[in-house]
């Protein structure tokens, strides 16, 4: 069972990715709307305003998309909360990667609660024609989050073998 610090470092962590998220989705509209784009890095990185309505990489299941993923996204923050609330003491990695997560999701969740238009995203990598789907911070901090638990899973594991060899030697 976590410590009350670590369940405020989940909650902290959440709501600073919401709050940020929120705030560049915002200036990114209040900017992007009449433009095609904006180079930060030539062509390469540049800022272009996309709604959308699909998941990961465009991912679309029909008309009913936006609920079917707003049901998803709130399915994963009662979850991650949850994961938390489990989450071993002393795993601050732990509470940190899920507050990612789930500050992620529900970023993306708002727009889809706000919005039929979709998910806000402005971050345009590429080269070209060859350009990575277009994503924002909400994305960034879910994938930096999950790379960041699998890491705590994985020392986790270590330590429970660990601990397992030095009880049967």
């Amino acid at each position: 069972m976590p410590s009350a610090g670590e369940r405020r470092l989940f909650f902290g962590t959440a709501l600073g990715v919401l709050l940020l998220d929120a705030l560049t989705k915002l200036v990114a509209e209040a900017y992007l709307l009449r433009t095609t784009g904006i180079p930060i890095l030539g062509e390469w990185f540049q800022l272009s305003l996309v709604y959308n309505p699909g998941a990961a990489f465009g991912l679309h299941l029909g008309v009913y998309s936006r609920w079917i993923f707003l049901a998803l996204a709130l399915g994963a923050v009662v979850l991650l909360t949850r994961m938390s609330a489990t989450a071993e003491t002393g795993d601050r990695l732990r509470q940190i990667a899920l507050g990612l997560v789930a500050g992620g999701a529900a970023g993306n969740l708002v727009d889809r609660i706000r919005s039929p238009r979709g998910v806000v995203d402005f971050l345009d990598f590429g080269i070209g024609s060859l350009r990575w789907p277009t994503f924002n911070v909400a994305d960034i901090a879910v994938t930096c989050g999950a790379v960041a638990l699998a890491i705590s899973l994985w020392m986790e594991d270590n330590r429970q073998a660990r601990h397992e060899a030095a009880s049967a030697g």
